[in-house]
């Protein structure tokens, strides 16, 4: 390794550091806190960030009677003394995030107009809360968020059904917390940050409907349970909203970028929602790396490529260890064939990408000559492997919270 590739790697982890310190719980919750409340208040949420969420609103209210209950990841709860951390499954939902949502729910019904409800809702919620609806078993619950995964859907379209086949996403949270006030301090993972999106919008009104749903499963073949009880979500109107985003991807981006600028490198975000096939991401990417390497266009070197959003992998039938934002690095590398001067950083902000428990990759020049199969192991949906194999892969376990996607392309 020579002193450039020292720095180019030095610098994509200080960017990456940055992004997730713009959202760490402790630093941007407490800003964005209503009114201490006279009457009862009483927490709920759910997400990978809710534990951490949870924890920076006890320190930041010491003296408020708090109770409540969230539910997280496994190993992602965090210690608490007034609001109760529980934990279950992710990405696939299982009978402790069913039993945590029956909880939640019983923990907001009978408030008075005098309450206040602080709902902490980061990305994971809508597989955390799994809660079905009438008509819907768990095991049937999890078969089609399983299919939802490999399908290559958006986040998007797959909340939009999520919250169909649920009895407490959609905004039907805020609708059993009524007559109180629901304040929801959010942390955004998805492109655009709408609130009807992040988590699958427990307490915010759905504009989506069975219609929309049933185009979204014969776009990708996809069975819905037979016997689910299609009754609509609270739509615009029903509810009274007060959504705080406290975190979003371009929050991230911009704190990459000022993160940049310190090193004398000049940073151009190219939005923070791209969405699509990660290796189609990657080979895009490349193409905009070999410009500015070529012509300065669209920005001169050093500079730093930046971009958010959330990628997808449609996997075939035997696929093996991976995850998008590992498949984006690796589909770049292969893409800019150990061009000089591009190194690489993706990863998913909550620490973990895919089934691999890693967060994702950082390549460099150096890249196919320590990997050479690389780009056999793109084809099959397994670059875990040779990532490892490259010294390339990223994993900084859990981080507390999640603005989706980082990726970062320096060019020196």
């Amino acid at each position: 390794m020579d002193a450039t590739d020292a720095r180019a790697r030095a610098i994509l982890h200080e960017i990456f550091r940055a992004a997730l310190a713009a959202a760490d719980p402790l630093a941007c919750l407490p800003p964005h806190l209503p009114a201490k409340p006279r009457g009862r208040c009483v927490v709920v949420g759910a997400g990978k960030a809710a534990g951490a969420m949870a924890s920076a609103l006890e320190q930041a209210w010491p003296e408020v009677e708090l109770s409540g209950v969230v539910v997280t990841r496994y190993g992602q709860a965090l210690p608490t003394t007034r609001i109760k951390v529980l934990e279950a499954g992710h990405p696939v939902p299982d009978a402790n995030g069913e039993a945590a949502a029956r909880q939640i729910l019983a923990a907001v019904r009978g408030l008075g107009a005098g309450d206040l409800v602080i709902a902490l809702i980061s990305g994971g919620a809508s597989a955390l809360l799994a809660l079905p609806a009438p008509g819907v078993s768990l095991a049937e619950k999890q078969e089609l968020n399983r299919a939802l995964l490999a399908s290559g859907a958006t986040i998007g379209e797959i909340n939009v059904v999520r919250k169909h086949v649920s009895a407490i996403k959609g905004g039907r949270l805020a609708l059993a917390a009524s007559p109180a006030r629901v304040v929801t301090l959010a942390i955004s993972d998805v492109p655009g940050d709408d609130p009807a999106l992040i988590g699958s919008g427990p307490t915010v009104p759905d504009p989506s409907t069975w219609d929309e749903v049933d185009r979204i499963a014969a776009r990708y073949a996809i069975a819905l349970p037979a016997g689910v009880e299609r009754s609509e979500t609270p739509k615009p109107g029903a509810l009274a909203m007060d959504y705080r985003l406290i975190a979003t991807p371009l929050m991230a981006l911009q704190a990459a970028a000022a993160t940049a600028h310190q090193h004398g490198i000049t940073p151009l975000i190219l939005g923070d929602a791209i969405e699509g096939e990660a290796r189609e991401v990657g080979v895009v990417m490349a193409g905009i790396a070999r410009s500015v390497r070529a012509h300065g266009l669209p920005v001169r070197p050093p500079c730093v490529l930046l971009s958010g959003g959330e990628a997808t992998v449609s996997l075939g039938t035997d696929p093996g260890l991976g995850g998008p934002n590992q498949e984006f690095a690796v589909a770049l590398a292969c893409a800019l064939k150990a061009a000089p001067g591009t190194w690489a950083l993706a990863a998913d902000t909550d620490g973990i990408d895919g089934n691999s428990g890693a967060a994702g990759g950082l390549v460099g020049p150096d890249f196919l000559a320590r990997a050479p199969g690389a780009q056999a192991a793109l084809a099959r949906h397994d670059v875990a492997g040779v990532l490892a194999e490259a010294g390339a892969l990223l994993t900084p376990g859990p981080t507390m919270t999640n603005v989706n996607d980082l990726r970062a392309v320096l060019i020196l």
